[in-house]
């Protein structure tokens, strides 16, 4: 991956960081939760287009952005925390070239296949 998608990639992780120092959580839970997204791939047990879904969803940003308005909105902070947990996790992925799955396997990915150089 590009160094200037790691880098925006980095600036949503410090996002992520930031968001979450605005709740009235103490910092081991960050620590704690962050892998929690990879729950996500549990999917593959059940074959790769399963596993693929499951890890997106787990890992899409527009979808931890929607689950952390809606704590907003609802005024629930464990709900907020959910959604920047899950925005900074896939952040964090996206840094070290673990991109959004596609049914083929879980090494390839939409920022290319895991485990071959895409730097530059």
């Amino acid at each position: 991956m590009k160094n200037s998608l790691k880098i925006e990639e980095l600036l949503m992780f410090g996002l992520g960081i930031y968001l979450f120092s605005l709740l009235p959580y103490q910092w081991w839970w960050f620590l704690v939760l962050i892998l929690a997204p990879d729950i996500g791939m549990i999917g593959y047990l059940f074959g790769n287009k399963t596993g693929a879904f499951m890890y997106n969803f787990f890992h899409h940003k527009a979808v931890a952005i929607v689950i952390y308005l809606l704590g907003v909105y609802l005024s629930v902070s464990v709900i907020e925390l959910i959604g920047i947990i899950l925005f900074a996790h896939s952040a964090m992925d996206r840094i070290m070239g673990y991109g959004l799955k596609y049914d083929k396997g879980f090494k390839y990915t939409h920022l290319g296949e895991i485990g071959k150089s895409n730097n530059g």
